[in-house]
């Protein structure tokens, strides 16, 4: 049984990073075992920027977004000489154990510096992405799809108003799930993902002829990946003519109070990340599969892709 371990949350933020963060402190210290927190992510470990927490330290931060711990990106983690200063950092505090909480990249550092050095390492998954595989969820995903979910309805409704074609260019570099997921529940005539290839010239002469019927407006949803959205939007306007306008959704996707599901899958994936990390396993990522907590091979979770589900696809082309 491990007696001190550490956590720090690592590459782009997500909302439910607290609650997580919070579970693995709170579980430690219930569990009689003394935790670290580290700051600003890979960089605050390389940096010594570390400190013994107790419950106060994680107290009224479950309702924050963001991370209480800070995150960042870091160069110097890439690299072998890097992931051995840091691993001599947490050992020269006693610590035996590290909770990563972040996306593929941070897992993927994760898992090499366990391969380098064998301490134990377990991984939540943390971004609004979803791409994380092995698991239906991520951490912040929620609360992301439902800040889009607001802003299309409130898009909707100035689209009506002047019978536009609106494009919504959304998160999502390589996993297409934020768009695909946000379309189908907000009524997008058109969800474009990496993924998936698509003919713009056809979805052009599509919505030309749904305006010559008598359609007020259109809803394109676009995730990065998929192309630029306001390239895509002026190929729109130019190829149809029709009254079009694009907005991008950038960083305010990943922010805000998370809600009750990621309050509450963070908060149960946070506590049986500490345990197993006392318990001694490790190289485990802890996600959800068909609404239950499951534990996933760290290597295989950042070795494999994960795919959109074919439900979804085909529910999205029903519902045009």
């Amino acid at each position: 049984m491990l007696k001190s371990i550490a956590v720090l949350t690592s590459g782009g933020d997500s909302p439910g990073m607290n609650a997580a963060a919070r579970a693995v402190v709170r579980t430690a210290l219930y569990e009689g075992v003394k935790v670290w927190g580290i700051r600003g992510g890979y960089h605050g470990l390389l940096e010594e920027d570390m400190f013994e927490m107790k419950s106060r330290d994680v107290s009224d931060i479950i309702q924050r977004g963001g991370t209480f711990l800070g995150t960042a990106r870091c160069k110097r983690w890439k690299t072998p000489e890097g992931r051995m200063m840091g691993y001599k950092h947490l050992t020269d505090r006693g610590i035996e154990g590290l909770c990563v909480i972040g996306g593929d990249g941070s897992l993927r550092g994760a898992s090499l510096l366990s391969k380098e050095t064998g301490i134990p390492i377990v991984g939540l998954p943390g971004t609004i992405d979803n791409d994380v595989w092995g698991s239906d969820y991520t951490i912040g995903c929620d609360t992301a799809a439902n800040t889009i979910i607001d802003a299309i309805n409130k898009l909707r409704d100035t689209a009506s108003a002047h019978r536009r074609v609106i494009v919504l260019e959304v998160m999502g570099r390589n996993c297409g799930w934020l768009a695909l997921v946000s379309g189908i529940s907000g009524g997008a005539e058109y969800i474009l993902v990496p993924e998936e290839e698509d003919n713009l010239d056809e979805i052009c002469d599509n919505m030309t002829e749904a305006y010559k019927k008598g359609k007020r407006y259109i809803l394109v949803v676009v995730a990065e990946g998929a192309g630029s959205g306001q390239e895509i939007g002026q190929y729109i306007a130019e190829k149809t003519q029709l009254d079009t306008r694009v907005s991008v959704l950038g960083h305010i996707q990943r922010g805000g109070s998370p809600s009750v599901i990621d309050r509450v899958r963070a908060s149960q994936l946070g506590e049986q990340a500490a345990l197993a990390l006392i318990s001694g396993l490790s190289d485990i990522v802890f996600g959800y599969s068909k609404g239950r907590v499951v534990s996933i091979d760290l290597h295989d979770a950042v070795n494999n892709k994960k795919v959109l589900d074919p439900d979804y696809l085909h529910l999205a082309k029903v519902l045009f």
